[in-house]
């Protein structure tokens, strides 16, 4: 009997991964073609909004499956582009925008694993704890307004485009849009594959327990704060990270890439995408962000209440974000063919 189990959870446990994976590929695929299809903005533009959509995922990682719901993210994409900006302009005896990347996951994750710590390990939840993330981001952003010698201030940062070096066998050069593009979107992927199997692993296991019902899994031995803690530090340093290649492929980072307006997106971005799904967060970054720069241009004045609708439309019929309006779908069409 014990074997049977195994094996079921097994199969299971494949089925979940080979589901949502499956499409991520497809549309990774599609992605892949794009620069096939189009050039010029459209190119140049993707691989922000697809940063945007990385973003996201970490904070449907946090809100998905942690339960934890933050307005700090944006604080720590903006320290990411901030670390990288300032790793460009030194002069060293190695590629600058490596170091920039690995100083940009170092602070978003370690800014966020000792603001989690203390926060955790006071028993911090809920309400309490998203008005302290907002505070983080107002912090974050008065720091790069206030040191305007360092971060330019309200005139935001030059980055210069990063390129790959490889040592003695040379340099590739991602000065143009479509090289960019091809170096943004396999690490993508690979940031999708890794958190998706966290998700899948022991630990997405005991963050869903804590999302579902906190108190059982502190009675079951767990230590929770050292859960949410670690959670919240891999959504710090992948929201670095995404901040650091934008602020590369953008050249310039500002203060308000760490403001409430901005984290708020964010927010909205993963509801509507579907905070269950890192697919569906991912793709929420991608598809507002786009939707958002499109209606900003047709109507100035009133695309941020064209996008409010959208976002109270979605909450209201679909709770679980346009990714679980899909997978009901799918569910119903298959009952109707049963």
């Amino acid at each position: 009997m014990p074997e049977t189990l195994s094996k079921q959870e097994k199969s299971v446990r494949r089925s979940r991964w080979g589901g949502e994976t499956g499409v991520a590929m497809v549309v990774f695929a599609l992605l892949a073609l794009l620069p096939t299809v189009f050039s010029g903005y459209v190119i140049y533009i993707l691989p922000q909004y697809m940063l945007f959509g990385l973003l996201a995922m970490s904070l449907g990682l946090l809100w998905g499956f942690g339960g934890i719901l933050s307005f700090g993210q944006a604080a720590f994409f903006a320290v990411g582009g901030y670390a990288m900006g300032l790793m460009m302009q030194q002069a060293l005896p190695v590629n600058a925008a490596y170091l920039g990347i690995i100083v940009a996951v170092l602070a978003g994750g370690g800014l966020a694993a000792i603001a989690g710590y203390f926060l955790f390990s006071a028993g911090v939840r809920a309400t309490y704890f998203v008005l302290i993330t907002l505070a983080l981001s107002i912090i974050a952003e008065q720091i790069a307004v206030s040191q305007s010698q360092i971060t330019g201030g309200w005139n935001g940062l030059f980055v210069d485009r990063m390129s790959l070096t490889f040592g003695p066998l040379g340099e590739v050069s991602l000065y143009g849009d479509v090289a960019f593009y091809y170096f943004v979107l396999p690490l993508i992927v690979l940031c999708y594959l890794g958190f998706r199997w966290l998700t899948l692993s022991k630990v997405g296991k005991v963050l869903v327990g804590i999302r579902e019902n906190e108190d059982r899994v502190i009675a079951l031995g767990f230590n929770v704060s050292a859960y949410k803690t670690l959670v919240f530090a891999l959504s710090g340093g992948l929201a670095g990270f995404a901040g650091a290649l934008y602020a590369s492929q953008a050249n310039f980072v500002s203060p308000s890439l760490a403001g409430v307006l901005f984290s708020t997106e964010v927010v909205v971005w993963v509801a509507i995408g579907g905070r269950a799904s890192l697919l569906g967060a991912l793709l929420g970054g991608i598809l507002v962000s786009s939707l958002s720069n499109y209606l900003s241009a047709i109507t100035p004045e009133y695309w941020q209440l064209l996008l409010g609708i959208i976002f109270i439309l979605v909450i209201a019929f679909f709770k679980s974000g346009l990714s679980g309006a899909v997978v009901q779908l799918f569910q119903f069409l298959q009952r109707r063919r049963g």
